[in-house]
């Protein structure tokens, strides 16, 4: 794959090779029992309702397109930095073989706060849904455009019945509808057009009239500063998710506070 737009598929490629290594060695019936024996998951959604801009904090080690975004990556202390700086709740990067994280890395944020957690990652399979709750996570991340209708309803269906939320990704309002259509109580507008890698952060502002008011929106990538956090709030977006800026800064909390408008 060489073209920009085999981007995705490559990173749905990457992950299903990573459940494979990880079924084996883990089994569901393994990962029933640990997500059994813990406490109910936390409401990510009703996190994200308030009278402030929500801020889903992002903890991840390197994205495809800005390589590394931390020598010295501590899951934990980011998550406990966030917490500290005001955040509603975390999003935690999973996929490793592009972004150096792990599922393992939900536990040790979980063992530093209680904010609402969601598994961040490239999720096609059931056992990617079930692996989250498993080590900790409240909710997981669905993207339209790497899953067909039926797939995206099981996996939002096993999500509920594990007492998760799926935050359901769109770009475009064909993506909007087919969300919506599946029952997305939670849809996020990447901004990022993963054929071309550009960033239109206009892109919420043109969808938001597409989302019933009732369903919590997200606005996520190239939101780096207390102007454009407000531009989303002004938009109609219940919180904004932030990644690489909150790593890329020198003092990620107090950029976090700026966030929260």
């Amino acid at each position: 794959m060489n073209a920009a737009g085999d981007l995705l598929l490559r990173l749905v490629a990457e992950a299903q090779t990573e459940v494979e290594l990880r079924r084996a060695a883990m089994p569901e019936t393994h990962l029933e029992r640990l997500a059994a024996a813990l406490p109910a998951p936390r409401d990510f959604g009703g996190a994200l309702r308030g009278d402030r801009l929500a801020v889903i904090a992002e903890a991840k080690a390197r994205t495809p397109l800005m390589g590394v975004l931390a020598e010295d990556y501590s899951v934990g202390l980011l998550a406990s930095t966030y917490a500290s700086a005001g955040a509603a709740a975390l999003s935690i990067l999973c996929q490793e073989t592009s972004f150096g994280g792990r599922p393992e890395h939900l536990a040790e944020a979980r063992g530093v706060t209680d904010l609402p957690i969601m598994r961040k990652d490239f999720v096609v399979t059931a056992h990617q849904v079930l692996e989250a709750r498993a080590y900790g996570a409240d909710a997981v991340l669905l993207i339209v455009a790497a899953l067909d209708g039926p797939v995206l309803r099981e996996l939002m269906g096993l999500a509920r019945e594990l007492g998760m939320d799926a935050l359901v990704e769109v770009h475009s309002e064909q993506e909007v509808t087919a969300a919506l259509d599946a029952g997305a109580r939670l849809v996020g507008v990447n901004h990022r057009d993963m054929a071309t890698f550009e960033v239109d952060v206009g892109l919420t502002e043109r969808l938001r009239p597409l989302v019933p008011d009732d369903v919590v929106l997200v606005a996520e990538s190239g939101i780096r500063t207390a102007a454009a956090a407000r531009r989303m709030r002004d938009a109609g977006a219940d919180a904004i998710l932030v990644g690489e800026a909150l790593m890329r800064a020198p003092d990620p909390a107090a950029l976090l506070r700026e966030l929260r408008v």
